[in-house]
């Protein structure tokens, strides 16, 4: 089989890929994002990458797998794919995924509170003693979202001893006692629970319903000097609200995995604030995390060799 990474972003998902596919010649290929409907010829599976996949790059191949390297499809025209019969499949933000976003928001978290741009530049400049930081414990901290990342968030942070609570559309659901938090609020309810919180951590989906749900009327909500932490999906978030908000002040800083559209421009003015910490879409990109990517890929692109159904389909 001809299985096609769409973006040169993310280089060790070939590798890994490469490692589990097994004796059976399958040809593993990249192309630039921009040259997707070029690279098509021959190709079996189709692997996003961040990259769009539209009608018209279905129409361009005869591919019947569109494989996810991870959980996020909002990219993948479904529509399309279903209307043209193209299986689209994915791999859910579980185990070891799920874990190693948990570690990085933590990262982002304490490098927000310990003001970790400042404390570089002084060992630069020689200066000792500064800046002054804040201590996670005590802090009330939120999870937006209440899903596989929230609960491997969840069980961390409560040894940091902070108070946790969260939002989801129905906080009396049987779920929502696995997160042990100290309270939960619906989405109706969303301002009364951003008004206790000092660090904001996005662990939603992006869907039509939750486009741009950070704006401005939730930043306001906020604890004056609160932290956002979003390594989830950059749409959650409106963008102008977030600079204003950093700029002004009114938020102490925010820390970012993803953005708007990726990558986001070097030149873009969010990363000139002080009060922003960007890493570059790392959060699941570890060792263990693409151990189990790769395994669920791989596994998938076999049962469509042998004309099975693959696991986890969205089409």
């Amino acid at each position: 089989m001809r299985i096609l990474f769409c973006g040169d972003t993310f280089p060790a998902a070939r590798q890994y890929l490469e490692r589990r596919l097994g004796p059976h010649g399958d040809e593993v290929v990249t192309c630039p994002g921009d040259s997707i409907r070029t690279a098509l010829g021959g190709v079996d599976v189709v692997i996003p990458l961040m990259c769009p996949i539209d009608a018209a790059i279905m129409d361009a191949g005869r591919f019947r797998l569109i494989q996810q390297w991870g959980a996020g499809l909002e990219g993948v025209d479904l529509a399309a794919a279903r209307q043209r019969g193209i299986v689209v499949a994915n791999v859910p933000a579980t185990g070891n995924n799920a874990d190693s976003v948990a570690e990085h928001a933590i990262l982002l978290i304490i490098a927000l509170l310990r003001n970790l741009p400042a404390a570089q530049a002084n060992v630069s400049a020689g200066r000792l003693g500064a800046p002054l930081g804040r201590m996670l414990a005590s802090l009330t901290v939120c999870l937006y979202g209440l899903g596989a990342i929230a609960k491997a968030l969840a069980r961390r942070l409560r040894a940091f001893d902070v108070r946790l609570v969260g939002i989801t559309r129905d906080p009396h659901a049987p779920k929502v006692a696995e997160f042990r938090l100290d309270a939960c609020y619906s989405t109706q309810e969303r301002d009364a629970c951003l008004a206790q919180t000092d660090v904001l951590v996005l662990c939603a989906r992006l869907s039509p319903e939750t486009q741009g749900m950070i704006d401005a009327k939730a930043l306001q909500a906020l604890r004056p000097g609160a932290c956002l932490v979003n390594a989830a999906r950059g749409g959650l978030v409106d963008y102008d609200a977030l600079y204003s908000a950093l700029q002004s002040g009114r938020l102490a800083g925010a820390g970012l995995d993803v953005y708007w559209k990726e990558p986001i421009a070097p030149s873009d003015p969010l990363l000139a604030l002080p009060n922003v910490i960007a890493t570059p879409h790392v959060a699941g990109v570890t060792d263990r995390s693409y151990d189990e990517i790769a395994d669920a890929v791989a596994g998938n692109i076999e049962r469509s060799r042998r004309g099975e159904v693959p696991l986890n389909c969205a089409v």
